[in-house]
């Protein structure tokens, strides 16, 4: 079975919630999703172009000529749904840092201790975003339903709950290697 560009899967849930410009999708990207999903604008506009051009998604009457605002067709969301209800395919995890400490007995323990540190300084302020989104969250947002606060906040509270899994193992970690003699 041929890998679908879940980027187009992406973009037209973002849609099916509300239309908007690239930069909009970007937005949603970079604040909503962001702790499980990326994109960048090199991935957003060809998969755009791609999904008019499939007439998945549509153009609208802008206040600006110069601006681009798009919104998913009936068939984009018939597309979105089907693709909604397929069971997920697991992919591997990548991450550099893992691999680097896979090897990192090549390095000085000073060095990993720091590589390690500056990781766990990264997901502290992970953390922290996601704990000011979902205080935000918290306190409401009146086009928002209660039902679609909670599909927010699920995957909100995984990147809250896996950041600290995060830092609680970055704190052992360092903990077993300055204990090293």
């Amino acid at each position: 079975m041929a890998i679908k560009n879940k980027t187009r899967y992406a973009i037209l849930g973002i849609l099916s919630i509300h239309s908007g410009t690239g930069y909009d999708i970007k937005k949603y990207c970079d604040t909503v999703i962001s702790n499980f999903w990326n994109e960048n604008f090199g991935h957003i506009y060809p998969v755009l172009n791609q999904l008019l051009s499939e007439k998945l998604i549509q153009t609208e009457e802008s206040s600006s000529p110069r601006k681009k605002v798009y919104t998913i067709t009936s068939s984009g969301r018939e597309e979105f749904l089907k693709w909604l209800a397929e069971p997920p395919v697991q992919q591997p995890v990548r991450s550099e840092f893992m691999l680097k400490l896979t090897f990192a007995s090549n390095l000085p323990r000073s060095e990993v201790i720091k590589m390690i540190t500056e990781y766990r300084q990264q997901h502290l302020s992970r953390l922290k975003e996601y704990q000011a989104v979902a205080e935000s969250l918290e306190k409401g947002i009146k086009e928002i339903t209660p039902e679609r606060k909670l599909y927010l906040y699920a995957p909100l509270r995984y990147g809250i709950l896996n950041a600290q899994a995060v830092l609680s193992w970055c704190d052992e970690i360092l903990e077993l290697l300055i204990s090293l003699n």
